[in-house]
């Protein structure tokens, strides 16, 4: 998808695509986009709109949350999508799908996705990371879970998202305190 600007295209040369539902996005993902950023000159972060799965958070709020995160990184594109994914893809100057992988549970799935997807499109590859050993055990729906429970999630998730589940779970929200020398 090249970006356009007042009318001239710009070619965003080598792009991946890294779809997700992102809900939410978490140290794992970023570190993926972060490391990615190092192949690729641009990765669209492609969230998936699936109607039939039932999301924390809305499509709006997610593109939102990820589009606030990497305000200051033009060379990711956050967008969202509908439908097959290599129909998306099509839309893109995109050739790989970029995938990450926390433990060898994920490579079966991610294994017969990447599959179909090339059966789709012959011309579409998919790229697998391993996650950081930091945030390997972190998953959308774990981190989910536990702030569901009012357990702390910070430092597993930017502190925008830690924020946004604590008003979706409706649990108190803490501002953090400049700690001074005087203190």
């Amino acid at each position: 998808m090249p970006q356009r600007t007042k009318g001239v295209v710009k070619d965003m040369g080598k792009v991946a695509v890294y779809p997700g539902s992102f809900d939410p996005i978490t140290y794992g993902h970023i570190d993926i986009i972060e490391r990615a950023l190092e192949i690729f000159d641009t990765v669209i972060v492609a969230i998936a709109n699936n109607a039939e799965k039932r999301s924390l958070f809305t499509i709006d709020e997610r593109v939102e949350m990820v589009k606030a995160i990497f305000k200051d990184t033009p060379n990711v594109v956050v967008d969202s999508f509908k439908g097959l994914l290599v129909d998306y893809v099509a839309k893109t100057n995109a050739k790989v799908l970029l995938r990450g992988l926390r433990a060898t549970s994920d490579f079966e799935y991610e294994f017969h996705m990447a599959s179909m997807n090339r059966s789709l499109n012959p011309h579409l590859d998919t790229l697998f990371m391993m996650t950081s050993k930091d945030y390997f055990f972190v998953s959308s729906r774990t981190i989910k879970e536990v702030a569901s429970l009012g357990g702390a999630v910070e430092g597993l998730v930017p502190d925008l998202i830690a924020r946004r589940l604590k008003e979706k779970f409706k649990l108190p929200v803490t501002k953090k305190r400049e700690i001074g020398w005087d203190d």
